[in-house]
């Protein structure tokens, strides 16, 4: 069977417990033909690039997905039934990343700058200070 991950956008005006139900629902669609979903993620409510479909924001899901492609192409179908998700994607992988991926160690990289004491910003205004005299 061929790994796949499939991202989809809910409405922003959804509840997270419609979102998850969304999730839910494709998970059930893979698990009745004989698929496997090995992994989900609720990235939570981002902002879009570009309005779509009137929504500023978007319910990001992404599904990691063992399946054959008819597996695929019956949730993409069903998918694009769906009224609540304005956009999805699904791409086909070697192999899936082990622990979390980049868009839920995003949260953990801005909490580390935070913490980040840089120390480059006292010898810079000395310098702008000694041009200006």
């Amino acid at each position: 069977m061929a790994l796949y991950e499939h991202v989809f956008l809910a409405r922003q005006d959804l509840a997270q417990a419609q979102v998850d139900a969304l999730a839910e629902n494709a998970t059930k669609i893979v698990e009745s033909m004989e698929g496997k979903v090995v992994k989900t993620e609720t990235w939570g409510l981002r902002s879009l690039a570009y309005r779509i479909a009137k929504n500023r924001k978007a319910h990001y899901v992404m599904l990691e997905i063992d399946a054959p492609g008819e597996v695929v192409a019956e949730l993409e179908r069903q998918t694009q039934i769906n009224e609540d998700v304005i956009r999805y994607m699904t791409v086909r992988v070697d192999g899936h990343e082990a622990g979390p991926t980049v868009m839920m160690r995003k949260g953990d990289r801005e909490r580390r700058r935070d913490r980040d004491d840089r120390g480059d910003r006292g010898p810079r205004r000395e310098r702008e200070e000694g041009e200006n005299n």
